[in-house]
């Protein structure tokens, strides 16, 4: 009974950490604790290509996905693997789950929408037509063609499909719940493109015992 009372504590003492901000500490960039009342910050981390720092990225999810995965311990292997696959299965399912990447190197649009798609490609069983709209609303969303530093892409994963937000300005959603799952993946699987947003998920939101 004690050793529950005291795992239960724990959860709610990472509950309460993990509703702060949280800045990358490979780039310096931060990020809000919630985007809503429905998604909190579960994470940060970077996204890299050799040396180069591309962009930052933090993942938002519901209240239910950050409690189920703060009651797994982050101690023991099998415990860091139950609590991945949790957090990975509560995105695709217990949505709405947000990845929000800031940019921290210029690169220019069609790059970013093809490098971005070539990670969902494997991970999605869908129609073709549905990675060409996404690399279109990516692309079409960036002005003068780059993407600068400071450049924010809002990948919102929902039932309904995987929705589009460049600084801030609504692009539109490829209506498709598979793209959407395939998305989380590209960030959440054993393949995952920032091995650093899963560490941090399980740092901020896993109990310590």
């Amino acid at each position: 009974m004690m050793n529950r009372l005291l795992l239960v504590s724990a959860a709610l003492l990472v509950l309460s950490v993990a509703n702060a901000a949280m800045t990358d500490p490979a780039t310096g960039i931060a990020f809000a604790p919630k985007l809503d009342d429905e998604r909190v910050i579960a994470g940060v981390g970077v996204r890299k290509k050799g040396p180069i720092k591309i962009y930052s990225v933090g993942v938002y999810i519901s209240e239910a996905v950050k409690e189920s995965v703060a009651t797994i311990s982050k101690t023991a292997a099998d415990d860091k693997k139950a609590a991945l696959d949790a957090l990975r299965d509560g995105a695709k399912e217990q949505g709405p789950t947000t990845f929000l990447l800031k940019m921290n190197f210029k690169v220019g649009a069609e790059k970013m929408a093809s490098a971005i798609a070539e990670s969902v490609v494997p991970r999605f069983n869908g129609a073709d037509s549905d990675v060409s709209a996404l690399k279109d609303l990516i692309s079409n969303g960036v002005v003068d063609g780059s993407a600068t530093k400071g450049t924010t892409f809002q990948f919102d994963c929902t039932e309904e499909g995987l929705s589009v937000n460049v600084n801030g300005k609504e692009q539109g959603i490829v209506p498709s719940a598979g793209l959407a799952k395939a998305f989380c993946d590209v960030y959440l699987d054993d393949k995952a493109v920032s091995p650093t947003l899963k560490s941090s998920c399980l740092e901020n939101l896993c109990a310590d015992e």
